[in-house]
């Protein structure tokens, strides 16, 4: 059971990422469009620019959502990396609680703006503008649940010590920390 939920897991979040390139060749494509257009045929394509537009808030939130997946999202580990253990499980809780609360909050401000966004219409496209701000819905849920099974790991002593700092060194700064220490010994 747990590997259909892996599998499951790992295949939603290789879609994201084909949405991600899915949006970027579209906006590539549309703007470059557009481009050729104006500048060689003086014309242009109206609804390229909006579109684009909404790919790119789209492509922004998916991306978020896949980062934060794979731990790639900043973060600074200065001090919770000099903490013992059980200070950077604190940490790693009220962290993981104070994003949880701004996904709810964002969830909640998507809800009630939903019905106002359902109404208004984008000027060129004539779309309803929750196609392109209902992202929040899936956002801040997806990210939300990370949030739980990050914090259920946690309380169940399913976290290791070493992924309690949940940022991911670059890989230069990992070089630049390893000659700093060989030049102290």
């Amino acid at each position: 059971m747990q590997k259909i939920i892996d599998d499951s897991i790992h295949w939603f979040f290789k879609l994201l990422e084909l949405l991600v390139v899915l949006c970027m060749v579209a906006m590539v494509v549309m703007v470059f469009g557009n481009v050729v257009l104006r500048y060689g045929f003086n014309s242009s394509l109206l609804i390229s620019d909006e579109m684009s537009r909404y790919c790119f808030i789209w492509l922004t939130y998916i991306g978020a959502m896949v980062a934060m997946h794979e731990g790639g999202h900043l973060g600074v580990d200065t001090l919770v990396k000099h903490l013992p253990v059980m200070g950077k499980q604190v940490c790693l809780f009220l962290s993981e609680s104070l994003m949880l609360l701004c996904n709810g909050l964002f969830f909640l401000g998507t809800w009630k703006m939903h019905d106002l966004q359902v109404t208004n219409v984008s000027p060129v496209a004539g779309l309803s503008m929750i196609w392109i701000y209902g992202i929040g819905y899936v956002v801040s849920v997806v990210m939300g649940i990370i949030n739980l099974n990050v914090m259920y790991r946690l309380l169940t002593g399913q976290i290791s010590d070493d992924d309690l700092v949940q940022v991911v060194e670059t890989e230069g700064l990992a070089d630049v920390e390893k000659q700093m220490q060989e030049a102290r010994a």
